[in-house]
């Protein structure tokens, strides 16, 4: 049920939609958190938006590494964000994980995020790292084992995300600035956990 490197090798919006209804896990010393992933944008190669615009650097490197790997970062020194890193390697192109469902370990990411609210869980990127506890320890991590995994849908029986299968939407981005037009941003249609409408 585990996601194979190859899923993450293809077309970088093929992967950011079928990512949606997956299961994103993280397990570590103080238990295991996951979510189903409810949105999603993609970042491509010569994507003005994309961190991997002016080339690799010490920060960006994961991004240009072999597909199925977790490109973690921090932003404005507080929050971290997960990507997964997609097509072929050298290229630079991820898919940003900006919401989840939560689905198990709900009371260790109350704990971690310091709310009993589900819809504030980790409805969005900073807050389902928070909530997951991934750290910047976890970047260039694969997804295909270890403590962080991406998982089919299929993985937990009897069970599905909110509004799934069903409608997936595509939009724009949401919090950039350059090429905020290109429509790259996935989420489940009736979904109330993703970041915004």
């Amino acid at each position: 049920m585990i996601l194979s490197p190859a899923f993450y090798e293809r077309d970088t919006v093929t992967v950011a939609k079928d990512l949606l209804g997956c299961l994103l896990v993280h397990q570590n010393g103080e238990g295991t958190a996951m979510g189903w992933i409810v949105e999603a944008e993609a970042y491509l190669c010569g994507d003005p938006a994309a961190h991997s615009f002016r080339g690799e650097t010490a920060r960006n490197r994961t991004m240009f590494g072999p597909a199925g790997h977790a490109y973690v970062y921090r932003i404005y020194g507080l929050h971290t964000c997960i990507n997964v890193v997609t097509g072929p390697e050298g290229i630079g192109e991820a898919v940003l994980i900006r919401a989840l469902e939560p689905a198990a370990g709900l009371d260790l990411m109350r704990a971690r995020r310091g709310t009993d609210e589900a819809l504030a869980l980790a409805s969005g990127p900073g807050k389902l790292t928070q909530a997951l506890g991934i750290t910047m320890d976890l970047d260039g991590a694969s997804l295909s084992g270890g403590p962080l995994r991406v998982l089919s849908p299929e993985s937990l029986p009897g069970r599905r995300p909110e509004g799934w299968p069903g409608e997936v939407v595509r939009t724009t981005r949401v919090g950039i600035t350059k090429a905020a037009d290109l429509p790259l941003r996935f989420y489940i249609k009736g979904s109330r956990y993703i970041s915004r409408r």
